[in-house]
């Protein structure tokens, strides 16, 4: 197959707050051939839509290689076109205006331009629709827009950044078949697709490569080879194994902190985004009869209802406080994970806390630094600062308010959300002050 984009050693890096730079990709090789679907999967905030971005031309790469049709890539090109998550319509214009901007902005003339947009507007499905605005339409006609305004300049390339996320699942579901509908049976000139998503189902039907991203800095991982032919089963054993592939894959490495770990790790580790309730009722479930202790990871997101995107940062959550253990794309429950289940409320609160401090580097390093205080207490600011040597501005917050939550519930330290303020518990606090 013919190579259309190609990147080799890929990087990229952002200012953080103190003028340091932080690495978002590193070493990044990538190619994307004619005739080929590549599913993108890594966590929030991995450098996915970032890659994206440079693929588009929309940023460029502070190293490496970046080629189309085996020419330098220094800006947008015309092969190339990008649907977004959020829609990205201007809302004062109709749908037809919407569809013609691209070509409005290549010049070309009107009469050509609203041809090819009433094609375009008719092909993903919204004839009759060419003079409503934004507001008038549901999420799912939203977004046929955004594909159509795509689909209007005839690329080459479709990149789709997480498309059908914000959809509801059975829209996004139908948008996915119609899209690949119209692959199939060749009636959108585009030759290659890149999907960036959270769905590990919906990567394993659209895809004939599925690439795992790792985080800190972003790079491909590791990559899966899909030879089903379309259209796929989601229920088809074939597809449910692929499945399982794909998560074992996902939280290949994730969890623990290995043994030596340096202490530096409260700087840069990026904390998953789990809420202790929702983590207290997976390991519930995991210890009920139904999976006596182990889950397979698939059965275990069909049996909670819970996305690919909540599910896995519950699971590295239990992981990561040795609660649970992932092996395989399946979750085990942990003899330690069982007294936690077994025990009352006051112990799964001293337990939480014995393996926060013990696993967690960031809530040892803020507990400790709040034992140094004579008053036991100090404002979030430095910790933040801190956190943004590593980390952008937005997740250095929420790291820190997931530690933060991690901390009250396990008792080892107090927050007011009022003065931003983090303090050790009353009794510690005495303790501190004497």
């Amino acid at each position: 197959m013919k190579t259309l984009i190609e990147l080799k050693g890929v990087g990229k890096s952002f200012r953080s707050a103190d003028g340091s730079a932080r690495a978002v990709l590193e070493g990044v090789d990538f190619r994307l051939a004619e005739g080929e679907i590549v599913s993108l999967l890594g966590q929030s905030g991995s450098g996915k839509s970032t890659l994206l971005r440079i693929l588009a031309g929309l940023i460029p790469a502070d190293a490496g290689d970046v080629r189309y049709r085996e020419q330098p890539l220094h800006g947008p090109a015309r092969g190339i076109a990008m649907v977004f998550q959020s829609f990205a319509l201007f809302p004062w214009l109709t749908v037809q205006q919407n569809v013609e901007l691209g070509l409005e902005a290549r010049g070309m003339a009107p009469a050509e331009r609203a041809a090819r947009a009433v094609a375009a507007i008719q092909l993903i499905g919204l004839a009759g629709f060419e003079g409503a605005l934004p507001r008038e339409l549901s999420g799912g006609m939203r977004q046929r827009v955004g594909i159509a305004r795509a689909l209007v300049v005839e690329p080459e390339i479709l990149l789709m950044d997480e498309a059908f996320s914000a959809l509801d699942v059975l829209t996004g579901e139908r948008l996915r078949e119609e899209i690949l509908a119209l692959w199939t049976s060749r009636r959108m000139p585009t030759k290659a697709m890149l999907v960036v998503s959270h769905n590990i189902q919906e990567a394993v039907l659209m895809a004939d490569r599925v690439l795992i991203f790792a985080s800190d800095p972003g790079r491909v991982r590791c990559q899966l080879s899909v030879q089903l032919p379309r259209p796929r089963d989601p229920d088809s054993a074939e597809v449910r194994q692929l499945v399982d592939e794909v998560y074992a894959l996902m939280t290949a490495g994730t969890g623990r902190r290995p043994a030596g770990e340096p202490a530096a790790l409260p700087l840069a580790h990026r904390l998953p985004q789990a809420d202790v309730s929702r983590m207290d009722g997976l390991l519930e479930l995991l210890a009920d009869d139904l999976f006596a202790g182990h889950a397979d990871l698939p059965k275990l997101a069909e049996e909670t209802e819970l996305t690919d995107h909540e599910l896995l940062p519950l699971t590295q959550g239990l992981s990561l406080l040795g609660l649970a253990q992932l092996a395989d794309g399946d979750l085990h429950m942990t003899p330690l994970g069982r007294r936690y289940v077994d025990g009352d409320h006051t112990l799964r609160q001293q337990l939480f806390g014995q393996q926060l401090l013990a696993t967690v580097p960031l809530a040892a390093h803020i507990r400790h630094s709040l034992e140094q205080e004579s008053s036991g207490e100090l404002p979030q600011e430095p910790f933040l600062r801190l956190l943004s040597d590593s980390l952008d501005a937005a997740e250095a917050e929420r790291v820190l308010r997931t530690a933060i939550e991690w901390g009250r519930h396990g008792e080892v330290f107090e927050y007011d959300y009022r003065t931003g303020v983090i303090r050790l518990p009353e009794g510690r606090q005495e303790m501190a002050e004497g």
